[in-house]
């Protein structure tokens, strides 16, 4: 009897999907399906109406965006032209991971879920909504939604006679056989090629250009607590092109301290090169060259300095041969011991490089092999482009705030891109830095009389540094910024750029300095006190109204300030603000942008 088989496909822009779906992967493998996982984009979607068990997992971004590796999918799938019984011999089950305190939590999986339903496929649950506001984060919704998909699956997939499934003290196979060179590696080299030279198509992830760091420039007062870098990449001979509001993606490293004592922990040479084959016909990661080093490996590939996931300690385990360390590690990777596992790692923020350490014997013991399963790719950071092409040719400018905060560790905690970025000195020697430019949420008018009215505190301002410099270039006026900072003299960014603007009469700058008065003063507290202005440029000049900037209460305090301008200046009920807002919205008159 054949084994069934299973398709997980994932849509994950953070890697937290892609953890799970693989986590599904490996529960598979244990009650003995045929199981392949795969990113929605790399599928080939046609082949969905021949699949009989696929479990979709995906994570929504932006105002309610798919992930960037599930886009073509996305689209292909809500193809007015698709037949409505198209995947009637589909079982399937869909598990979203969101976010509450987003106003559209996970909104693409109930999307999906309800889209596929129209298609006709069979759900063999309801749709899975994990939460990362949970205090037990996205697990308190998976573990209970995996019990009833496998309890349901092996209903109708059962397993067949003398066969059981498979303990978790059995270790599964490595995805990859990694086989090291003995022989002599010279010629052989860690370094990508500079990208000096014309390139024929846009940078990508696959094919980042290497730009030149031209200046990392502090701009907060160097007694402020909170380091914040105005850093200038030249991009000349990339052919990337960009339009305020899009973003920069910047694939970082591991620091050559953290790369040494992960070999030392594991007894590493960091200079052998190896080769990897897969074990089932999965591909080799397209970012690492063949061979590679274990330095690349170590210092360009995987994340060992991220805060490690419940995956992360099921698989150590397996290979525990010490008794209190495989209690320890079972502890930390069950249903029951989330609390613990919370209160070990996630809250404390404690790195993977860290829980090796902690777990010696373990790690002594752990193969290499394992290591691709054990820790995840290194994810690109994407950082808002603060600069314009037109003002500034050839360059690409970011805003980077530095990183660094303490818990109970006695080590700070630090920030991998930015403390990478921020440590780079280029006028000690040519620093490059792998970079590709995205489209990003935000989108200005094309319109030359349209007034945009942009509300940026803190490294927020950095896309509205953009558009104010395109715009300006375009000699359009109307350009009114809300900024926000703690106190004048200390992170005020770019104060004598905007000042000469306002002498100009290009810009109508409002601020807010929260700690340069007893009462502090938020950037929603401008927006109320020039309620009428905002009405008039809205209502009568038909006024974009655009947020950035940290996504704790920021955003939910502007939006309320200006419901509440609505309603003082408008004459508005709560219910009538409310239907205003959503029909800006719509047409794109209100956008914002947030991060956490």
């Amino acid at each position: 009897m054949a084994a069934p088989t299973l398709l997980v496909l994932f849509g994950s822009q953070t890697g937290t999907a892609q953890d799970t779906a693989e986590r599904i992967g490996r529960q598979a493998q244990r009650r003995r399906f045929h199981v392949r996982v795969e990113a929605l984009d790399s599928y080939n979607v046609v082949s969905l109406i021949s699949e009989p068990l696929v479990v979709f997992v995906c994570s929504t971004t932006g105002q309610g965006d798919p992930p960037d590796n599930m886009k073509s999918f996305w689209r292909f799938l809500f193809r007015k032209s698709l037949p409505a019984g198209s995947l009637c011999r589909l079982d399937c089950a869909v598990l979203g991971l969101g976010d509450s305190s987003y106003p559209r939590f996970n909104f693409v999986a109930k999307k999906l879920h309800k889209r596929l339903i129209q298609l006709g496929a069979n759900p063999l649950l309801p749709v899975g909504l994990g939460d990362e506001q949970h205090d037990l984060g996205q697990d308190a919704v998976i573990d209970p939604w995996l019990s009833a998909f496998w309890e349901r699956s092996l209903e109708l997939y059962p397993l067949p006679p003398g066969v059981s499934v498979l303990s978790e003290d059995v270790l599964l196979p490595s995805r990859y056989e990694l086989h090291f060179l003995d022989d002599v590696t010279n010629g052989l080299s860690l370094e990508p090629p500079d990208r000096d030279t014309p390139l024929s198509t846009p940078p990508s992830q696959l094919h980042p250009f290497l730009a030149r760091m031209v200046s990392n420039q502090r701009v907060t007062h160097s007694s402020h607590f909170q380091d914040v870098r105005l850093i200038d990449f030249d991009i000349t001979g990339s052919q990337i092109q960009f339009s305020a509001g899009d973003v920069v993606m910047i694939q970082p490293q591991n620091s050559p301290e953290d790369v040494d004592q992960f070999c030392q922990l594991l007894h590493l040479d960091p200079d052998r090169f190896f080769t990897l084959t897969p074990r089932d016909n999965a591909p080799v990661p397209a970012r690492l060259p063949q061979p590679c080093s274990v330095r690349f490996l170590l210092e360009r590939f995987l994340d060992i300095s991220s805060v490690p996931k419940r995956s992360f300690f099921e698989l150590l385990g397996g290979f525990a041969t010490n008794e209190l360390e495989r209690e320890k590690l079972r502890e930390l990777s069950s249903a029951q011991g989330q609390e613990d596992l919370h209160s070990y790692c996630t809250r404390p923020r404690r790195i993977a490089l860290e829980v090796l350490s902690d777990f010696p014997h373990t790690t002594t013991a752990l193969s290499i092999e394992y290591l691709l399963d054990l820790f995840p790719e290194m994810k690109p950071r994407s950082f808002s482009i603060a600069s314009s092409l037109q003002v500034h040719p050839g360059r690409i400018q970011i805003l980077l705030a530095v990183v660094m905060f303490k818990t109970r560790i006695h080590r700070p905690r630090r920030g991998l891109c930015s403390t990478w970025l921020a440590s780079q000195d280029p006028e000690q020697g040519v620093v490059r830095v792998p970079l590709w430019v995205k489209k990003g949420g935000l989108k200005f008018p094309t319109d030359q009389d349209t007034p945009v009215i942009m509300v940026g505190p803190g490294t927020g301002v950095a896309p509205f540094r953009a558009a104010i410099q395109e715009r300006v270039s375009q000699s359009r006026r109307g350009n009114y910024l809300f900024f926000g900072c703690r106190q004048e003299s200390m992170d005020f960014f770019c104060h004598s750029e905007w000042e000469e603007l306002v002498r100009a009469g290009s810009l109508t700058l409002f601020t807010a300095f929260s700690r340069d008065q007893e009462d502090k003063v938020y950037v929603q507290h401008r927006v109320r006190e020039h309620g009428r202005l905002l009405w008039d440029l809205i209502v009568n000049e038909k006024a974009h109204f655009y947020i950035a900037g940290n996504a704790k209460q920021m955003p939910a305090a502007v939006t309320d300030a200006l419901k509440s301008v609505f309603e003082s200046e408008g004459r508005l009920s709560a219910a009538e603000s409310e239907e205003l807002l959503a029909e800006l919205e719509r047409l794109g008159r209100f956008q914002s942008e947030t991060w956490s």
